[in-house]
């Protein structure tokens, strides 16, 4: 079995994890320059006033103002063939995802080019451990980095519901205290050394609720056992409140309303939060997200009686609100639509372009994923992203509009493929 590399696992919007990873918290020399060289090249790219434009481009996009459409290109694991493994110069497990962190933070300056902001800080993340449910899925799979199915620990909700706990986070001060002065060791005095506790992606339930039972169990409790559906939904929903709680309570949580990736897509930059008052920051502070893609296959009305009441449950403590992923919403929106204070939606691949600019208009922001398909070949087929970028901004003339690329599990070998994707949605954009 190969070694796992936590720089080679990349998470939304490019961000490395860092949960877990062993490190001896040391510095070699050469380490040492290699970080602080390319904090300082970060650090140039940051002053640039190309960088305050984008902010400003972001804040009256999320307010709803008219601006050119934005656009962000996330390759995702595409990262691995833009910056590949043999280009890490560290050694330590640690700092080998730090440099790739600041890599990605040139190449995006340098060569993408797109609308993400390029700021003069340094994230590192609370460590701490998470008790989970009391009981866990497992995964059955044929290789490292292959497919899996999972293996639910609810066979039988009479005996296992009972076995469910409320998860407990541990937050690990001392770890966070080295952790965060070794990176000010290194890169304090270029880069601004921030602590960052990103707790969670979606806050929709319905994926947990698939590790804990299973998908297929999911689509045939809703008519075979909903009581128990409800149940199970009712338990994830207050687990989902009370880390609310304890993080704010404890002052963990952080403000993502600047350069924090926020829902399936965009950036968190606006005016109106945080909300009215002072301390630590709040849930009302905040963006807040959720989706359900699992339960596609079931249809409206279900969706409605058996998800979004827990979703709108969670989602009516935040301050502005982003919904859906790679889940068409047409069928949904008349649930969707009542979200308290949302602000940003989903329109993936899968969605009818024209029914979503009509729900949406100028009152929420239109999230256009475009198919990430193309850039997965060896060759990219300009002509087909032109026609489709041409054909669903004309569809989205009247909305606030943002193209996101991601979802990308390949670039085909060809880092190029995200650079000129920027270009020509770029080009498309204007055009239009």
């Amino acid at each position: 079995m190969a070694m796992r590399d936590p720089s080679t696992e990349q998470t939304a919007a490019g961000l490395s994890t860092t949960q877990g990873i062993q490190s001896s918290l040391t510095v070699g020399p050469g380490e040492k320059t290699v970080l602080q060289d390319l904090a300082r090249r970060v650090a140039a790219l940051a002053a640039r006033p190309v960088e305050q434009e984008k902010k400003t481009l972001w804040t009256l996009h999320n307010d709803l103002q008219s601006t050119r459409p934005m656009i962000f290109c996330d390759p995702e694991n595409g990262w691995n063939e833009i910056i590949p493994q043999n280009e890490i110069q560290c050694e330590d497990p640690l700092l080998r995802v730090w440099e790739m962190a600041l890599r990605k933070e040139i190449f995006w300056a340098e060569q993408m080019q797109d609308d993400r902001v390029i700021e003069p800080c340094f994230d590192v993340p609370y460590h701490y451990s998470d008790s989970g449910y009391g009981i866990t899925e497992r995964l059955i799979r044929t290789e490292e980095r292959g497919s899996y199915v999972y293996d639910s620990p609810i066979k039988d909700y009479e005996s296992d519901f009972p076995r469910l706990r409320y998860p407990d986070i541990t937050v690990d001060a001392e770890r966070t205290r080295q952790v965060r002065n070794l990176a000010e060791e290194i890169l304090g005095g270029i880069l601004h050394v921030r602590v960052k506790g990103v707790w969670w992606w979606t806050l929709g339930m319905t994926w947990d609720f698939i590790k804990l039972r299973g998908l297929e169990n999911l689509m045939t409790d809703m008519l075979l056992h909903p009581e128990w559906v409800h149940r199970l939904m009712d338990f994830l929903c207050r687990a989902i409140h009370r880390k609310l709680d304890f993080l704010e309570s404890h002052g963990l949580l952080f403000q993502n309303t600047g350069g924090c990736y926020v829902g399936s897509g965009g950036f968190g930059w606006t005016s109106q939060l945080p909300a009215e008052g002072t301390g630590h920051v709040r849930t009302r502070d905040m963006w807040g997200f959720a989706e359900s893609q699992e339960t596609l296959g079931v249809s409206p009305a279900m969706y409605g009686e058996f998800v979004f009441p827990y979703q709108k449950s969670v989602l009516e403590r935040f301050g502005l609100n982003c919904y859906g992923c790679c889940e068409p919403l047409e069928k949904r929106w008349e649930f969707v639509r009542t979200i308290p204070r949302l602000r940003r939606v989903s329109v993936s691949p899968w969605a009818d372009v024209e029914k979503m600019a009509e729900y949406l208009g100028e009152r929420y922001i239109c999230s256009l994923k475009p198919s990430p398909i193309p850039l997965a070949q060896p060759v990219l087929d300009e002509e087909t992203i032109r026609r489709e970028l041409r054909a669903n901004l004309r569809r989205t003339r009247d909305c606030r509009v943002e193209l996101i690329m991601k979802d990308n599990h390949t670039l085909g070998n060809n880092p190029q493929n995200a650079v000129r994707w920027v270009r020509v949605a770029r080009e498309e954009a204007m055009r239009c």
